[in-house]
């Protein structure tokens, strides 16, 4: 019965996104913001988000039900936007991207930096790990398959040929192909903002959060730079890519205080733009 279920939402899918491709990119943008703001409480609770926002003190009254709606209008123009990822790529759609810290990853590039980008689900994420590619860094992105196996296939696919070539699935096996990769001299993108089954407790604005500590273990053991990488949108189709210098964290610190210090930079990063963030992760569960 799940399967004849998923194989519904995947023909429902295909179908928008064969839309999507007809009738351009800011259309689709536009009418997947629509479709995400009225449709999106369906499938994501609105009353998620605000329950996080409360629990992260930064909710403002004149805000409350704004920042909601806006997070699933987002979401829906991400969801829209898929469809025209090859643009990105190919450059078509070159002039609706701009990146701040060039130098940066320019200056990896030259010195054939293996670093550790660490980002959260922003905007349209998936245009991060593609333009570190396309500067030509050597780069495996880290992602979780979905639930939908009709569906996930095409992502993958889309992912691959279109965002990051070196695809790596969450899990045990996806470790040790990290490893693998990091040890060759490949630099690694992590998402770090959702919550994980295995992780410490660490403090996230003010509560503790179950937060993942793969970063923080990759720079102690192999002395990597980290770079955190944010994408904020603006002008609804524009955006803007921040790559931050490489910093040298002192490995001697612990895990906790590693994975404490990227939660902090995570919170900043989600401040500039408290409604370009994805709020229904429950990052505070117990």
């Amino acid at each position: 019965m799940k399967k004849l279920i998923y194989f519904f939402e995947f023909l429902i899918i295909y179908l928008l996104f064969t839309l999507f491709k007809l009738i351009g990119y800011k259309f689709s943008s536009n009418i997947g913001f629509i479709l995400g703001k009225y449709l999106g409480p369906i499938f994501r609770s609105e009353n998620l988000i605000l329950k996080n926002l409360e629990k992260s003190k930064i909710l403002l009254d004149e805000n409350k039900f704004k920042i909601p709606k806006n997070v699933l209008g987002n979401y829906g123009r991400i969801f829209a936007e898929y469809p025209h990822l090859r643009n990105f790529r190919n450059n078509k759609l070159n002039n609706f991207i701009t990146i701040d810290g060039l130098e940066h990853l320019n200056k990896i590039k030259k010195e054939q930096k293996r670093v550790v980008f660490i980002s959260g689900h922003f905007n349209n994420f998936e245009l991060m790990a593609m333009q570190i590619e396309k500067m030509g860094i050597d780069l495996a992105a880290i992602y979780r398959p979905l639930n939908n196996i009709f569906l996930n296939k095409v992502m993958e696919k889309i992912r691959i040929k279109h965002i990051c070539k070196k695809q790596i699935k969450k899990g045990r096996a996806g470790t040790r192909e990290l490893l693998e990769n990091l040890k060759n001299g490949t630099s690694i993108a992590l998402m770090i903002d959702q919550r994980v089954r295995e992780g410490l407790k660490i403090n996230f604005f003010g509560s503790l959060a179950t937060t993942t500590t793969i970063p923080a273990q990759l720079i102690k053991k192999y002395k990597c730079e980290l770079v955190p990488i944010y994408i904020e949108r603006y002008n609804n189709y524009f955006f803007k890519l921040h790559v931050s210098e490489p910093i040298i964290v002192d490995d001697k610190k612990s895990v906790e205080e590693i994975c404490l210090y990227l939660n902090r930079l995570l919170e900043k990063m989600i401040l500039k733009n408290p409604d370009q963030w994805i709020w229904t992760h429950d990052r505070w569960k117990e």
